[in-house]
């Protein structure tokens, strides 16, 4: 019965995920649109593009690697989707959280990536081994604040409690607001803000959308992409950032309002969660990736990269010091 629940459950988290994924891209492509002056497109557009894309004729380039250039979307696609399987989502608890922890969220969040430059020079492409190579550069580069904030984040927890600082049940149970005071909720702002930013990465938004810059490499890693190749790459794009932003939430807004509230009855409570955590992901999406998108132009490949190997490691360092600081005074 477990693994029904669990096979069953994961088909309906990853069909679920997609979904809330392509209507916050919507919501996201709508409020850049009107932040910029323009109309945008209609909400439902990103369902539009793939039920368009699963319809066109899937072409394979001729000098491409047949068997790789095919299996990589399935691949990015199938990451992203084991992503909402250890994330808490709904305010309810991973389905699977009991069986990988935070640092196994890291390394998922990884493989997307991977497979897209996997795809990418599969396709052998000029335009897609260049976007490929930028795809690699930024990734290695936003890991290092990436891991600063999480393991920071763990290493204060662990002070608090014997339970395995690394689950996510923990974290949830040990919001890190709750335990730190004034100097450690100045580092926890900045390791915040840190994962902001890194948000955009991980999502490949402009301004770190450099590995498709359509105007410089034509779509870049994606350009020999097409019909239902390019719809699964699609869908993976829009689960990752659904599950990354969800992965925000979770590390700094593990909150739920029934409680608040006085709910107590298991159905109401579980709505009233589950709507006020699609408020929490909608609010973190507009100001770590609608609004930063609306107002920064592209960066260059050197500037993306200094951006998180410089500027967003040291502020997590900053705040790292600062919550140790916090633990002395």
């Amino acid at each position: 019965m477990n693994w029904l629940i669990i096979v069953f459950g994961s088909a309906l988290l990853v069909f679920v995920g997609g979904g809330f994924g392509m209507l916050y891209r919507g919501i996201d492509r709508k409020l850049v649109a009107r932040m910029q002056g323009r109309v945008g497109p209609p909400v439902v557009q990103p369902f539009r593009d793939v039920q368009k894309l699963l319809m066109k004729e899937n072409i394979i380039p001729g000098g491409a690697i047949t068997w790789l250039f095919n299996a990589a979307p399935f691949l990015a696609l199938i990451s992203t989707g084991s992503l909402l399987l250890f994330v808490p989502l709904f305010g309810r608890p991973a389905l699977l959280g009991n069986y990988g922890d935070v640092i196994l969220v890291l390394y998922l969040l990884i493989v997307p990536s991977l497979a897209f430059v996997v795809g990418g020079f599969a396709s052998s492409s000029p335009y897609a081994t260049v976007g490929a190579q930028r795809e690699m550069i930024v990734m290695v580069s936003y890991e290092a604040p990436l891991a600063v904030v999480v393991l920071g984040m763990v290493w204060r927890i662990n002070q608090v409690t014997s339970a395995d600082p690394f689950l996510m049940s923990t974290i949830g149970q040990h919001s890190l607001w709750s335990i730190v005071g004034p100097v450690g909720v100045v580092g926890a702002v900045l390791m915040l803000l840190t994962l902001m930013v890194v948000t955009v990465g991980e999502a490949a938004k402009v301004p770190f959308d450099v590995a498709e810059a359509e105007t410089e490499l034509a779509g870049g890693l994606l350009v020999e992409y097409s019909g239902r190749n390019l719809s699964l790459f699609y869908l993976a794009d829009v689960v990752k950032t659904f599950a990354m932003v969800s992965f925000v939430v979770a590390l700094f807004i593990p909150y739920n309002l029934s409680p608040l509230v006085g709910i107590k009855d298991v159905v109401p409570a579980a709505i009233v969660d589950g709507l006020f955590f699609l408020v929490k992901v909608l609010a973190i999406m507009f100001f770590s990736v609608s609004l930063i998108r609306a107002g920064v132009a592209r960066f260059k490949i050197s500037q993306a990269s200094t951006v998180y190997v410089m500027a967003m490691t040291a502020i997590a360092l900053v705040g790292l010091i600062l919550l140790w600081a916090d633990t002395v005074i």
